[in-house]
């Protein structure tokens, strides 16, 4: 990795804050991580402001099972899209409805990764009907029987003793 004049390394208590929300975002108050990482709690508001003006932290998102939801059929689209359009056709391909997530690779061919979510057959048929016309090429299309989804455990490790796993089945 290339730092940017602007890098500064996570210390430990950043990495500390990071792992312990990723684990539980939405029940982890600034006074749970203070106490678990041994620091105020008005420290842990600034760090996350910090984290997230930095750009290291980009959001919340929920883990969703999108079956109790409603959306029985979770589909993998592998495409191939040219190069030079590959960066446009996936920002695109997110706003057709029933996309949930897509990951640009970095390859020649199968070089986007699509998951799209749908309540019937019909929907899936439309969500490859409009990838299509995007130009999208499907290469390949599944159905998800589990995604098993964890966050990247290695931040903070050595600050926090939580014996959360943050692993999730969906």
């Amino acid at each position: 990795m290339c730092a940017s004049p602007e890098f500064t390394p996570l210390d430990d208590v950043d990495r500390a804050i990071i792992q312990l929300l990723q684990r539980d975002a939405r029940h982890k108050t600034a006074v749970d991580i203070a106490e678990a990482v041994g620091v105020t709690d008005g420290t842990v508001r600034n760090r996350i402001a910090d984290l997230e003006e930095r750009g290291i932290i980009e959001g919340y998102v929920p883990v969703v099972d999108y079956e109790q939801a409603g959306y029985q059929l979770e589909i993998q689209f592998t495409c191939s899209a040219p190069i030079v359009d590959r960066e446009a056709l996936a920002r695109e391909a997110l706003q057709i409805e029933g996309v949930v997530e897509v990951t640009e690779l970095m390859a020649g061919r199968e070089n986007v990764e699509i998951m799209g979510v749908a309540p019937r057959n019909d929907d899936v048929t439309r969500i490859a009907k409009e990838l299509d016309q995007l130009g999208m090429q499907i290469e390949n299309e599944e159905l998800i029987r589990h995604r098993y989804i964890r966050p990247f455990d290695h931040f903070g490790t050595e600050v926090v003793s939580d014996d959360e796993s943050g692993t999730y089945e969906t």
